[in-house]
């Protein structure tokens, strides 16, 4: 009996953008694995489960492992694999960095603590122009907050990114602001209201907010 290959994540997409980054047809991938292109069209097009063999032949026509291939790396940190050929880097407005920013989801912030530079993952959610996270009282960033100075803010770096592997391109945006407690009645509201919720779980009742004096931003795209 053949062996059949389950294939974690987008086996097609991966496929085809790695046939694209190395300046490949279908025709020309179908002759270098061996194997029909009717297959290549349809590997590409739907979901399939093919034999381990024809994925050996295909991680050799491709130039990679098998293991890439197959998305075994997927746990790995993102951009191990090569620029697709005529990458560009642009630079994003403002507009667009706010409507990347707007689904929420996972961001970095960055700050200094007593011991240093120290950058902490966190869910965050865009509510009015202000990014709004929760963490717990006592934590890192909680201290770093407390500057003992009546009105004095603490400046921080916000982070957040999207890596698309399989088509070697992603984005980055940068917020730059003062982060402060949130405390008032009126801002605790709306800090609920945002819906923000910590995947980490625990007692994460101490809602941040960082109004943004500069945003900034990044894409990696193809070259048409």
């Amino acid at each position: 009996m053949t062996e059949r290959i389950a294939t974690p994540g987008d086996l097609g997409r991966r496929v085809a953008r790695l046939r694209e980054s190395l300046g490949l047809s279908r025709e020309q991938l179908a002759g270098r694995a061996g194997i029909d292109i009717g297959y290549v069209e349809y590997l590409e097009e739907r979901a399939a489960s093919p034999s381990a063999e024809t994925v050996s032949h295909l991680a050799s026509a491709l130039e990679v492992g098998v293991e890439e291939l197959l998305g075994a790396t997927a746990d790995l940190p993102p951009g191990r694999g090569r620029p697709a050929a005529g990458s560009v880097l642009e630079k994003l407005t403002e507009q667009e960095c706010l409507r990347l920013l707007s689904p929420g989801g996972v961001g970095r912030v960055a700050f200094n603590d007593p011991g240093g530079p120290a950058i902490l993952p966190v869910n965050y959610a865009l509510r009015e122009g202000a990014i709004v996270f929760r963490t717990a009282f006592g934590g890192p960033l909680d201290g770093a907050l407390r500057t003992g100075v009546r009105d004095v803010e603490l400046k921080i770096g916000f982070e957040v990114d999207r890596i698309d592997e399989a088509g070697r391109a992603g984005w980055s945006v940068l917020v730059r602001g003062g982060a402060h407690h949130v405390s008032s009645d009126d801002e605790q509201a709306a800090a609920a209201a945002s819906g923000v919720q910590a995947w980490a779980g625990g007692d994460r009742e101490l809602y941040v907010t960082i109004v943004p004096a500069e945003i900034t931003g990044r894409r990696i795209r193809h070259a048409p």
